[in-house]
């Protein structure tokens, strides 16, 4: 297996650059014949522009790739030529057209044809075939979307490896499938495995990662950080590396000290049993008036996802809140904002600003939203709220009136938070709130939640930074796997100790 022999796909020194941005940097990726190789990394790391570029959707700019069997390097120009040379990708989001059938979903674009048209009985018959080596039982002839999201994967699949016959790419394959159905996706892996192919495995799901991987590559920053075998890598390590954190490497922090005997202070929120099949089990969390409450885990965990459902973004399909110590039925996102709560999404692009309106239109609009259509705030009024919180987090713009997409991305962060502060709530949940924003405004975001808090102001801080939130949080509830595995404050509250929660417990764990 470690043979020289048995790779099947060498990457080396592989460089890809946007404007502005180095997305991979002398990256080496080696693939070997009969193997499920996982590709970890948190967000920015590079995973999908190195698939992006052996897949031929993104053109390299330094760097070769060579597949076994070809003596000289392959290019690929587009997803055609790599599936030309035996490489495929089944994408997260499933690229299937659900109102055709299943036969002509595996056969669309290469459908077998006789006397000039399209041979149907080849077709369903070869669907047939191909279907039942993987053990899938279902009628080819009937429409997609008949069947669940777990067939429509392995459908993908199934027309994957019948194009390709050398490597096959994951990505994100099990985000949308319950146990039972990554139970019969790992099976089917496993299968395809003994077969030769070489599989690469990207997904977030440390657990996923040990219980079907071989060896493990870890990206971070557009660097490659290091391969590993899977056997001989604790999994507490493997976080350490995405995180580019080493066990014992603690910062001396300067966290004011915001409560003591917070459990002496008063609960504003509560959730019981809270959460969303498929995308946040459920779970159980107390926030206390004046407190920083952080989320942490790796990407994929379930952070977003735990805060989308307490705010009504995702509307929970079990469980309750308890607010001010009643019920509190949140079906939208406006019944959590009239409670007094206030959200700032991770994706400010997407989510938070409206990138046409000015800076006083993005500031003002849930505030007015939340007065109503029959009480409009004057232009006047308008113009000195804005003026106050512009000077308030020294917004750097020209002019109140100016669209906010031609602000910098820590001053579009100030205006969502200007937003919200605006609103004056008693709830904020600030998903983070500092990434891609430089240094300087970082700090001065940091310090903002810790005065907020010393107001009595409650907050829950999610990010991708463990000193970050080491800094902000007296509390701190950790996620895997979409699940809330655990607590940790007071002297329990450490780098190493918050590393070894997200890895979890079990025999990859320690070491």
């Amino acid at each position: 297996m470690n043979k020289e022999k048995d790779v099947l796909l060498k990457m080396r020194g592989i460089d890809k650059k946007f404007p502005g941005v180095v997305a991979l940097s002398k990256v080496d990726f080696t693939l070997r014949s009969g193997e499920i190789h996982a590709l970890m990394g948190e967000n920015g790391a590079g995973k999908s522009t190195l698939i992006k570029v052996l897949t031929g959707v993104e053109e390299l700019d330094g760097g070769e790739i060579r597949l076994s069997g070809i003596d000289s390097p392959i290019i690929n120009k587009s997803p055609q030529d790599a599936q030309a040379y035996g490489i495929s990708t089944v994408y997260q989001e499933l690229n299937l057209c659900p109102n055709l059938s299943v036969a002509e979903n595996i056969f669309i674009g290469r459908e077998p044809k006789r006397a000039g048209r399209i041979d149907w009985k080849t077709i369903n018959k070869k669907s047939k075939e191909i279907l039942e080596k993987f053990q899938i039982y279902i009628d080819e002839t009937k429409p997609l979307e008949n069947y669940s999201v777990a067939i429509q994967q392995m459908i993908a699949i199934a027309r994957a490896v019948d194009i390709s016959s050398k490597v096959l790419i994951l990505d994100e394959p099990t985000s949308s499938l319950d146990e039972q159905e990554v139970d019969k996706l790992f099976e089917v892996m496993r299968q395809l495995k003994q077969q030769g192919l070489g599989i690469i495995f990207v997904t977030h799901y440390l657990e996923q990662v040990y219980r079907i991987s071989d060896r493990i590559t870890v990206l971070r920053n557009g660097l490659l950080v290091g391969e590993y075998e899977t056997s001989k890598l604790p999994s507490v390590q493997l976080v350490a590396k995405m995180m580019g954190k080493e066990l014992d490497d603690l910062s001396t922090l300067n966290k004011d000290t915001l409560q003591e005997h917070m459990e002496d202070r008063e609960e504003l929120l509560e959730a019981n049993n809270l959460g969303r099949l498929g995308r946040i089990k459920p779970f159980n969390l107390c926030i206390h008036k004046g407190e920083v409450i952080g989320i942490s885990g790796l990407l994929g965990s379930g952070r977003s996802e735990l805060s989308r459902v307490i705010y009504g973004a995702d509307k929970p399909d079990t469980g309750e809140l308890i607010w001010k110590g009643k019920r509190l039925t949140v079906n939208a996102p406006i019944d959590a904002m009239k409670a007094g709560m206030a959200y700032l999404p991770e994706s400010r692009i997407d989510e938070g600003i409206i990138s046409d309106l000015s800076v006083r239109e993005n500031i003002m609009i849930a505030f007015q939203a939340k007065r109503g259509l029959f009480h409009l705030l004057s232009k006047k009024e308008q113009e000195e709220y804005t003026d106050r919180y512009i000077d308030l987090l020294q917004i750097k713009t020209s002019d109140r009136e100016v669209p906010i997409k031609q602000l910098s991305g820590g001053n579009q962060q100030k205006v969502i938070l200007a937003r919200w502060l605006l609103m004056n709530p008693e709830f904020m949940i600030l998903d983070e709130p500092t990434r891609g924003i430089d240094v300087g405004t970082k700090t001065e975001i940091q310090k903002l939640v810790l005065q907020l808090a010393e107001k009595g102001k409650s907050i829950m801080f999610i990010s991708s930074e463990i000193e970050e939130m080491l800094r902000v949080c007296s509390r701190m509830v950790i996620l895997r796997d979409t699940a809330k595995v655990g607590e940790l404050e007071g002297s329990e509250l450490t780098q190493n100790n918050i590393m070894r929660a997200i890895a979890g417990g079990g025999k990859h764990d320690e070491g």
